[in-house]
């Protein structure tokens, strides 16, 4: 499992993607991967796709709210699902996690209230939810320098002395940018136990993965002696695995590991992007061929563990989630503007006070103002 770059072998295996449940939700053998999955059976699927509804139900709501003028903005991840999903619900409890601003669906399967999911995206708050109650840093807006902060909690994790991990999330764009380079050097050098998921979803805004690499991503991993695997990350089964395989391997002391998850951005990169501009219609139609939830259900109505109820349980539960996601956005009580300031500084400081000064006459200058007579 580990790669290198150095011989042909070595390139043909990076073309190799790993995957267990085909696009159309045939199960299939990978000796990689099968062993880490031995237990899943059709009620642990069940709940891996009930999850995955959720996660697309509220992502839609998302992306609905911002379009009705609730939201400043939104970043939809339709198509990425099983990425989120899978590899999440692999980590234990006491992991800690490192998310970008894409990744709705592991805030969800952490624990995150639906209103965490929107509060942030109204301007309301900094920060929605208790990193340390749900073992999740907040959604990091600045490209991969969540990686750096990964990789220094994973290297805490060493000197307490427990099996911990911390997971890094991140987009394939994230992988030109410097911090997440410097932070796979301080991982090897220092065997962090360190999971980096890179969500290859294929584009970084307007720019094609190909330009940004001209060989898969998961082959620059070991140029700093990181072993990595390329997977189908549109399948939630090879995701869970893959992930409990690299979690095992940063748990022994064996240091970090690195996770190419091919999967695709069906929406745009933002609700402010509209991706008609750089995208072929026939691409994204052949990635929706290609949709993680619709394999899923093919494979559990060909095993007989699908049924009208079921069905019928996941949609109420997805709407009812969306609902409350809605009540949080249009309930929700913009503070005073003077009050940004008022987190700032723990005690008192006299330079928050001028600028509380100047920004309270600032706001004064908005105050509508009786019409003359």
């Amino acid at each position: 499992m580990v790669y290198t770059l150095t011989t042909d072998e070595a390139m043909t295996a990076l073309d190799d993607t790993a995957r267990l449940l085909t696009p159309e939700g045939r199960r299939i053998a990978d000796p990689r991967l099968d062993r880490w999955v031995e237990d899943i059976d059709g009620a642990a699927l069940r709940a891996l796709y009930r999850d995955m509804a959720v996660v697309r139900r509220m992502d839609a709501e998302g992306v609905a709210l911002q379009r009705q003028g609730h939201l400043g903005l939104w970043a939809p991840a339709q198509g990425q699902e099983a990425v989120q999903v899978g590899t999440a619900r692999a980590c234990r409890d006491d992991d800690f996690l490192f998310p970008s601003y894409r990744e709705c669906g592991v805030t969800i399967v952490r624990g995150g209230a639906p209103a965490d999911l929107v509060l942030a995206w109204r301007g309301e708050v900094h920060a929605t939810y208790d990193p340390y109650a749900l073992n999740l840093a907040n959604p990091q807006i600045i490209i991969g320098a969540q990686s750096l902060h990964a990789v220094g909690y994973a290297m805490g994790i060493q000197r307490d002395g427990t099996d911990q991990a911390a997971v890094a999330y991140f987009g394939d764009g994230a992988t030109s940018q410097g911090d997440v380079n410097e932070a796979m050097v301080f991982a090897s050098s220092f065997q962090a136990p360190v999971v980096f998921v890179c969500s290859n979803n294929q584009w970084a805004i307007s720019e094609p993965v190909t330009v940004q690499s001209r060989f898969p991503i998961a082959g620059r991993a070991p140029g700093f002696g990181i072993p990595s695997m390329r997977v189908d990350g549109n399948d939630v089964l090879a995701s869970t695995a893959v992930m409990r395989w690299a979690l095992d391997h940063a748990r022994r002391g064996e240091g970090p590991v690195f996770l190419e998850m091919v999967t695709y951005r069906m929406g745009p990169h933002t609700t402010s992007d509209d991706p008609t501009r750089y995208r072929d219609r026939d691409e994204v139609e052949a990635w929706r061929q290609r949709d993680p939830l619709l394999r899923v259900e093919a494979y559990l109505r060909a095993t007989g563990a699908w049924d009208d109820a079921f069905a019928a349980q996941v949609t109420a539960d997805a709407d009812a989630d969306a609902a409350a996601m809605r009540e949080a956005a249009l309930t929700a009580v913009t503070r005073p503007a003077i009050e940004v300031l008022d987190d700032v500084y723990a005690e008192p400081h006299t330079g928050i006070e001028r600028q509380r000064a100047r920004f309270a006459a600032y706001l004064d200058g908005f105050a509508e103002t009786e019409p003359a007579r």
